[in-house]
Order: C-alpha cells, then sequence, then structure tokens
C-alpha cells in the first residue's frame, strides 16, 4: 500500500487528488511553481517542493525534476492529475524505471493511445468506427492540404499529443489551412511539448458524449455511464452532465459495449474516458480515449456514488476492482460548471489578480471543487480554471435548478469569472430543453453578442427576470 504520493499538478485538481489522498491515509508531497508558493494545495500537503520559476516547461512539464523530488521525497507514487504529463509516455517510463508508481495507464498504453492516429488505426482493426482523418502526422503542408481536400471541408487540425481543447483549430477552406496550423502547432508545443499535428474530418451538429472506465490489471472493467461534453467554447468544455440527454436506452448500451471494446483491444487500466462523436442519426464515430482523469469526472461520481480517484490509486496500488458491472446503478443527475478566471464582456480574456471575497454555495447536492481563497492571488501563467461547481438532483430539471442556485450564491470578487455566463447558460430555453449540439454556445451566445445592440447583460437580465416572475407565478397558485 503506498505510503506517500507526490501529486504533479497544481490547481483544483491537485486539491481533489489530495484530499482523496488523505482519505486513504496517505501522506502528500505536493510541487509547486515560485509563483504558486501560495496555493492552497501547497498550504493543504504534508511536504511542498518548490520547482522553480519559469514557464510550465521548466516547472510543472520538466519531468525530471518531479522525479528527483519524488526521490528526495522517498514517495512510493506520482499522480499528475490531468493534462501536463498526465499522458506522457517517456515520463511513465522514467517513473518505472526509477521504481515509482505512475498512478495511470502503462507506458506502453499511453504510447498507443497518445499517438492518436495508430490508437485510430488500432480501434479501426477492432472494428470500431472511427473519423475519418490523416493516417500519418502532417509534417509537410502541401501533405496536409492534399489530405485536406480530399476529405472535404470543413477539417479539424489537431494535437497528436493533444486534450483539453489545446492545439485545435477548425477549417473551413484551403485559404485557412497554413496560419491555422501554425497557431495549433505553436499551443501545442507549448502545453504538451509536442507540436505535431494531423487532420481529421469535421463533424457537423454532432453531440460530444464520453463513457468512463475503470480497468485493473487482471482484466476487469467497468464503465461508469456517459456524460454530455457538447457545452463548448473553442473545442472547451464548459459545462458537462451526466447522463446524456440526448441518449436513449438503445443508444447508450451500445455505446458502453464500444467503449469497453475500445479499451479491452489495447489491454487498458486505470480510469479512462472513451469520447465519441455522435450525429443527428444516433451514429457514433470513436473520438479518443484519454488515459486520464478527466475534469468532469464529478459529474460521474455524483451519480454512481464511486469516488474515481481513489479508484485510481486503488488500481495502481495493484488492488482488483471491488464492483462489477451490475454493482453499478446511475441515479438521479449531475452538472458541472467550469468556472475560469476569464471576462466573458472581454471575449473571454484572462483575468488575474487577488481573490479579495469568496463565498462558497452549500446546501443538499452541491459540491465545491476549488483551489483559490480569499486573499489568493492568481497568476496568469496557467489554465484558467479556478473552480468547479457539481450538483446533484433527482432529475435533470432538479439539477438544472439546484445549479442556477448555488451559482446565485457563488461570489468571487477581485477578478472577473465566468459566474455570469454559466447563469445565462443554466437559463437559456434550448439548453433546458436539451436541444444542443457542439455548435450550441457559437449560435445561441456568440452569433447574438455580434448582433448591434444586443449585449450579454441584457440576455442575463432577462433570463434572470423569467425566472423570477416563474417562481412568484408558482407560488401564487399554491397560495404561499
Amino acid at each position: 500500500m503506498f505510503k506517500k504520493i507526490v501529486i504533479a499538478n497544481r490547481g483544483e485538481i491537485a486539491v481533489r487528488i489530495l484530499r482523496a489522498c488523505h482519505e486513504l491515509g496517505i501522506s502528500v508531497a505536493a510541487v509547486y511553481s515560485e509563483s504558486d508558493r501560495g496555493a492552497l494545495h501547497v498550504r493543504y500537503a504534508d511536504e511542498a517542493y518548490s520547482l522553480g520559476s519559469g514557464p510550465s516547461d521548466e516547472t510543472y512539464l520538466a519531468g525530471d525534476k518531479i522525479l528527483g523530488i519524488a526521490r528526495e521525497a522517498k514517495a512510493d507514487a506520482i499522480h499528475p492529475g490531468y493534462g501536463f504529463l498526465a499522458e506522457n509516455r517517456e515520463f511513465a517510463q522514467a517513473c518505472q524505471n526509477e521504481g515509482i508508481v505512475f498512478i495511470g495507464p502503462s507506458g506502453e498504453s499511453l504510447e498507443t493511445m497518445g499517438r492518436k492516429i495508430r490508437a485510430k488505426s488500432n480501434m479501426s482493426q477492432a472494428q470500431i468506427t472511427v473519423i475519418p482523418g490523416s493516417d500519418c502526422p502532417m509534417d509537410n503542408k502541401e501533405e496536409a492540404l492534399r489530405t485536406a481536400n480530399a476529405l472535404g471541408y470543413p477539417v479539424l487540425i489537431k494535437a497528436v499529443a493533444g486534450g483539453g481543447g489545446k492545439g485545435i483549430r477548425r477549417v473551413d477552406r484551403g485559404a485557412q489551412l497554413f496560419q491555422a496550423m501554425n497557431v495549433a502547432r505553436a499551443e501545442a508545443k507549448a502545453a504538451f511539448g509536442n507540436d505535431a499535428l494531423y487532420l481529421e474530418k469535421y463533424i457537423t451538429n454532432a453531440r460530444h458524449i464520453e463513457f468512463q472506465i475503470l480497468a485493473d490489471h487482471y482484466g476487469n472493467i467497468i464503465h461508469l455511464f456517459d456524460r454530455e461534453c457538447s457545452i463548448q467554447r473553442r473545442y472547451q468544455k464548459i459545462l458537462e452532465e451526466c447522463p446524456s440527454p440526448y441518449l436513449d436506452d438503445t443508444t447508450r448500451l451500445r455505446m458502453a459495449g464500444v467503449a469497453l471494446s475500445a479499451a479491452i483491444a489495447i489491454k487498458y487500466s486505470g480510469a479512462g474516458t472513451v469520447e465519441f462523436l455522435v450525429d443527428r442519426e444516433k451514429n457514433f464515430y470513436y473520438l479518443e480515449l484519454n488515459a486520464r482523469l478527466q475534469v468532469e469526472h464529478p459529474v460521474t461520481e455524483m451519480v454512481t456514488g464511486v469516488d474515481i480517484v481513489k479508484a485510481q490509486i486503488r488500481i495502481a496500488e495493484g488492488e482488483k476492482l471491488p464492483l462489477t458491472q451490475k454493482d453499478v446503478e446511475p441515479i438521479g443527475a449531475s452538472l458541472v460548471c467550469r468556472i475560469y478566471a476569464e471576462d466573458p464582456e472581454n471575449n473571454f480574456l484572462p483575468s488575474s489578480g487577488r481573490i479579495e471575497r469568496l463565498q462558497i454555495p452549500g446546501g443538499p447536492g452541491v459540491r465545491v471543487d476549488l483551489g483559490i481563497y480569499e486573499g489568493y492571488a492568481v497568476p496568469i501563467f496557467y489554465d484558467p480554471i479556478i473552480a468547479k461547481v457539481i450538483v446533484w438532483g433527482r432529475n435533470r430539471q432538479e439539477a438544472i435548478l439546484r445549479m442556477d442556485r448555488a451559482l446565485q450564491e457563488l461570489v468571487i470578487k477581485g477578478i472577473k469569472t465566468t459566474i455570469p455566463f454559466h447563469r445565462w447558460l443554466v437559463n437559456n430555453q434550448r439548453f433546458i430543453q436539451g436541444d444542443f449540439d457542439t455548435n450550441f454556445l457559437e449560435e445561441e451566445y456568440f452569433q447574438r453578442k455580434r448582433e448591434p445592440g444586443d449585449s450579454f447583460q441584457e440576455l442575463a437580465c432577462i433570463a434572470a427576470a423569467i425566472r423570477a416572475y416563474q417562481k412568484d407565478q408558482k407560488e401564487i397558485d399554491h397560495g404561499i
């Protein structure tokens, strides 16, 4: 059993993992860049080690530094969280060489799934339908142009080592391709240390739906059902929910079977997520297998009662899965809003500064994962997510109403955040009715923002007024 784990991450996910470790009786060693010296995960850890100053590739992406800290701390394992080194095959292999457990899939699985083109080929060989795309990295621009023309526009440029919406650009015509590749390549290099790109056909009006899986080292594997991830901005998820309001029972069962087959095909172990795009006829296409913990994992935990982080750790310790598929019975519905330090009124530009006031929502069915506190200075160097508001309800309607209430109670002063934007979102009638796809925000929010005389504040005020009117009418009808 592990006695000490190094958490090779920062922010709210580092705090989330730290809490799971402490509940398992495991000591935690945190790492931090100098700009994160006062961060919450540093305060809560049993030990903390500096990675020095500098950009991510000199701190949280510096695998040699983190391994040196793990040796110094006499740690048994390293948990990478998500992003940074979470899907880095070389780092996972280096951990194994040092006799330190990497809490994640094997280096072989990461090699397969991290090379997304090879992964798609493996899925095709396993008779799993994949999205058409290039069969090798696009190093030559002329070759990329020929491939894009053959696929037909629109196409997506995607980072081979990508994740979290980084290194992705949509291209609608050939004249845009080269510039979009340059931007995607630079973004991928900064985020993952790898600037390789590939092309994929863009499926219009698609839903983005994923399945959470858990697999141990003994061939046991289960799924924890689905998550709806179609509410996105620039390919970055903003709100997720479990279960998807789009799937019928038959499609859900078929997709779950394919998700398990995809993991079995590569002998996967640990926690992972199989992602799909689903079209209007409910045909679904394998997108990728994310070999790590997902940002949105709490909605699955709320609905199934399974602690995914603890399950990761126990699998890494060599335990067998304590659950079979029959033991997993989803109850109710859950939503998560990712709260970003961004200004929605200024094209979602990052916002840094000191948190002057923080009020956290509570009550039945509300959970908040965060990495900030009053007085904390939000840096500008990293992903701007600062908190996640997660709610559970007996059904989707109750969950949406509870989320609206929780967002009303959440107060973060001193910086700009996406709280007002999320309030608009959960009061939008198309969203409430489940009538959306990955283009939803472009159609409902950004397009209206571009219309003369329209503004985000007006939309938010209208939504709030309608909700207040509905509440008053309900009270009158019940004689309250």
